[in-house]
């Protein structure tokens, strides 16, 4: 039977290029995002073994919605690939309260929510894999980074704590946690000189999305034997 994967946050970045690789490499892929039309096109570019489904992680019932529509067009759900995220940083002074629950709402209960929706038939089969997506900034923590490193330390605390309870079940659990990489999550910081400053202090060559990707990939390829905890995944000039 084919294995199938549901990756959050696929309409761009990361869980784009996650969900070109795992079709690529024979899987079937159901993307989920906020943003249709780009899910529909990439879907239709896919074609064969690709579907999608509009989905906000912040909502429960959505995320619910989204594995039964996973469960009706392919089966059941065999891997998770938590990714849907969000960075609107600033110092905490700033008093941007609506931008820290922005962060704690998609990074942490979206990752709750798509571990909930899942977990249940995986357990009953003895078997599946939910990997998520975590950051270096879930490692170090950096002037203007408190909460969203907080939200990325705890998805990380999160998947541990998963793992282990998963371990007896044959369920495996990783993390992922890119470092600087090409994509629009730069674009959610809502303080344009915060996000000027960031832009002119990163002057390395970042990650392409395909790098995760390529990471992913190999953690879902492992034996089900091996369970593959953390990669943590820098460019190489970035120093922190």
């Amino acid at each position: 039977m084919t294995t199938t994967a549901v990756i959050t946050g696929a309409s761009s970045g990361i869980g784009h290029a996650v969900a070109r690789r795992l079709h690529a490499d024979g899987m079937n892929v159901m993307l989920a995002a906020r943003r249709a039309d780009r899910i529909e096109s990439l879907t239709d570019e896919l074609g064969e073994r690709a579907a999608f489904h509009v989905t906000d992680v912040t909502d429960r019932s959505a995320v619910e919605a989204l594995v039964a529509a996973t469960d009706e067009a392919f089966g059941q759900v065999d891997v998770l690939v938590n990714n849907a995220g969000v960075m609107p940083i600033s110092p905490l002074a700033m008093r941007r309260v609506d931008d820290w629950n922005q962060m704690i709402d998609v990074n942490i209960r979206g990752v709750l929510h798509g571990i909930d929706a899942v977990l249940q038939q995986m357990i009953g089969r003895k078997e599946g894999h939910i990997i998520n997506v975590s950051s270096v900034a879930g490692h170090k923590t950096s002037p203007g980074t408190s909460v969203y490193s907080a939200t990325k330390y705890s998805v990380r605390a999160i998947s541990e704590g998963l793992r282990q309870e998963m371990a007896p079940l044959g369920v495996r659990v990783s993390v992922v946690s890119p470092g600087a990489v090409q994509t629009e999550l730069g674009d959610s910081i809502t303080v344009g000189a915060i996000r000027d400053a960031i832009a002119a202090n990163l002057d390395f060559e970042f990650l392409d999305p395909g790098d995760i990707a390529d990471a992913v990939a190999w953690v879902v390829g492992q034996p089900p034997n091996v369970c593959v905890s953390e990669v943590l995944i820098r460019p190489t000039g970035q120093v922190i």
